[in-house]
C-alpha cells in the first residue's frame, strides 16, 4: 500500500467521462494501473481516483477550462484500488456532438517526467495549506506564482513536461 506505480514510456491512460464526470468508456491500461475491474469503473465518479495529495483548485482549473471547450494540460497523482499511486501527465478535451455541444469528455494520460514531479510535489502542497484558509488564496498563490513566471497555466504544465 502507498507505494508508487510508474507507467510506462508506452503507457497510455484513457477514459471518457459524461457530463458530470462519471466514467463511460476506460481502456485496458487504465484498469491495470488503477486496480479496478471495468465494473467497478463504469459509472462511477472520475474523482474514485483521487488522491488526497491533489489541490481542489487543480480540479477547478480543468473543469473551469473543459466546460469552455478548452484543453487541459495538467500533473495528477491518482490513487490505486488498492491504495498505491501513480503520478500521470493529463490532457482533457471536451467530445463534441455534430452541433459543437459538449456532450462528454475525454482523457488521455501518459507518464510524467520525473522532474516534473520534484517540480509539481511542492507548489501542491502549498496549494493544499493554502486551501485550508480558502481556496482563493490557493487560487492567488497560482496565479502569483505563473505571473512571476511570465507564463499562463497550460505553458507552464507543458513547458515543465517537456522539460524547456
Amino acid at each position: 500500500m502507498n507505494k508508487e506505480i510508474e507507467l510506462k514510456e508506452n503507457d497510455f491512460i484513457v477514459s471518457k467521462t459524461d457530463l458530470k464526470g462519471k466514467i463511460t468508456y476506460c481502456n485496458n491500461t487504465f484498469l491495470k494501473i488503477s486496480g479496478y475491474e471495468i465494473e467497478e469503473l463504469i459509472g462511477a465518479p472520475h474523482n474514485i481516483l483521487r488522491h488526497e495529495d491533489m489541490p481542489k483548485l487543480a480540479y477547478k482549473v480543468l473543469w473551469s477550462k473543459i466546460k469552455e471547450n478548452n484543453d487541459f494540460f495538467g500533473f495528477v497523482k491518482n490513487k490505486t484500488k488498492n491504495g498505491d499511486f501513480y503520478w500521470v501527465f493529463t490532457y482533457v478535451s471536451a467530445d463534441l456532438d455534430k452541433n459543437g455541444k459538449i456532450i462528454g469528455y475525454t482523457s488521455i494520460r501518459r507518464q510524467i517526467r520525473r522532474e516534473a514531479i520534484e517540480i509539481m510535489e511542492p507548489i501542491y502542497k502549498k496549494l493544499i495549506e493554502l486551501e485550508k484558509v480558502s481556496i482563493n488564496k490557493s487560487e492567488e498563490f497560482l496565479t502569483d506564482t505563473l505571473n512571476s513566471l511570465d507564463l499562463e497555466y497550460n505553458q507552464f504544465i507543458l513547458l515543465t513536461q517537456t522539460g524547456a
